[in-house]
């Protein structure tokens, strides 16, 4: 009976102090953390971002595991950064710490691209609330790749996410190359219906 009431207490501490802190505003959480090293404070930072620093790096990177890791890097290191850096504007901050890692990444990891990232680090008039509709495409997409057929399914995800040509393809699964190409533009298309039906329904 102890444990459980000590239990209680904890839960109630915790979650309630979550729900404080929640009302706070990023200045607010950053200088909370600053001054008082609050440990709730980088979770909730992480809860509000974490989506849109993942879309943002699916932008730049096109693969959904180097994505992933950039994500878990930046928040990783986001405790040692918000002690060095003054930061007034947070959300705008993390944008460009983001795009920064995305292209050190693509520097470091595609050296022989150089236009295709110089493009890509050159000034853009963007913020990181913009990427909430790329966001929510590739959530709709995660949900839509399964309901394909499994031929069209198995292309479409090796084609676009492993990267693999239509005759890399085509030995993979042991298919004729013309059998690939028709079932990545069915697969499209079959994709795009379903997704302006969801977003229909949403409406």
């Amino acid at each position: 009976m102890e444990f459980e009431k000590k239990l209680h207490l904890y839960c109630e501490m915790f979650f309630g102090n979550r729900r404080k802190y929640q009302q706070l505003s990023d200045k607010e959480l950053i200088d909370l953390y600053i001054t008082d090293r609050c440990s709730y404070t980088l979770p909730l930072l992480y809860e509000r971002y974490g989506h849109l620093v993942m879309g943002s790096c699916m932008k730049y990177l096109k693969q959904v595991e180097n994505a992933e890791d950039i994500t878990m890097r930046i928040f990783g290191e986001l405790s040692a950064k918000l002690l060095k850096h003054d930061i007034q504007h947070f959300k705008s901050w993390l944008y460009q710490v983001t795009r920064n890692e995305c292209l050190q990444f693509l520097r470091k990891h595609k050296p022989g691209n150089t236009t295709m990232i110089d493009e890509l680090a050159q000034p853009q008039d963007e913020s990181l609330e913009e990427t909430v509709a790329l966001e929510t495409q590739l959530q709709l997409l995660e949900k839509a790749i399964p309901s394909l057929k499994d031929e069209q399914r198995q292309c479409i995800e090796l084609f676009y996410l492993e990267q693999k040509s239509y005759t890399e393809i085509s030995e993979h699964l042991s298919i004729p190359l013309n059998t690939v190409k028709s079932a990545i533009q069915n697969g499209k298309r079959n994709l795009k219906i379903w997704m302006e039906r969801q977003a229909s329904h949403e409406v």
